[in-house]
């Protein structure tokens, strides 16, 4: 059977000054959110719909041209760090495809920064296939928030650095006329091992057989 395709929804790199790369460059704005004196909560819940965490330690918003707006900040347990988030490269929107640019922009004077987080998407026209949600339950214990559902390992606590995985309705998320159900993996720091960029294809084959043992699905990570 043909490997199902997976891609790259989200993915957060590090780097100690992150801003370097967006000075000097009319085409970027920084403002800042969170910082010495500097401390504006309900903008960054503004903008990205979610509370500025106590963890984060110094928090950043970076504008371009094109009217992306993106997270940049430093938490607690790696201050020395900044850490930039392009989330939603897979999605069914023109916001999708410019971040996507943005990115691939990027990517080649980041090849030595260190890969923090990557989501990987597995969509399905229709429901998600039972014998996956079986196999996710097996080890897994699901429970259901905001409407999406969680499969969480029974030794997992309240912070997990390693692995997540979570199901969704893309369809009511970007409101689609089409249904479209998201499996979805997220591979945080402890689990990529300082993977840098330039090494993020090396990655795959190491994600794809994770995706096997907690799904039952066979599939093909394409890059970002």
């Amino acid at each position: 059977m043909k490997p199902k395709a997976a891609v790259i929804d989200s993915m957060n790199f590090s780097s100690s000054q992150i801003e370097s790369y967006f000075l000097d460059n009319e085409n970027y704005i920084i403002e800042t959110v969170k910082s010495i004196g500097v401390f504006k909560p309900e903008r960054w819940r503004e903008v990205f719909k979610h509370p500025l965490t106590k963890n984060i330690t110094e928090a950043k918003i970076l504008h371009t041209s094109t009217g992306l707006m993106l997270p940049i900040k430093r938490q607690s347990r790696s201050q020395k760090m900044q850490v930039i988030e392009f989330a939603g490269l897979h999605s069914y929107d023109d916001k999708s495809k410019l971040l996507s640019l943005l990115l691939k922009s990027l990517l080649e004077r980041v090849q030595d920064e260190q890969i923090v987080r990557l989501d990987v998407a597995i969509d399905f026209k229709g429901k998600i296939p039972n014998g996956v949600i079986k196999k996710l339950c097996k080890d897994r214990k699901a429970f259901k928030f905001k409407g999406t559902t969680y499969y969480k390992s029974k030794s997992e606590k309240k912070q997990n650095y390693h692995m997540n995985i979570k199901t969704y309705s893309k369809s009511r998320k970007e409101k689609l006329d089409e249904e479209i159900n998201r499996l979805e993996f997220v591979f945080m720091r402890d689990y990529l091992k300082k993977l840098q960029v330039k090494d993020i294809e090396k990655s795959f084959k190491k994600m794809e057989k994770s995706i096997k043992r907690f799904s039952g699905l066979e599939v093909k990570i394409s890059a970002p």
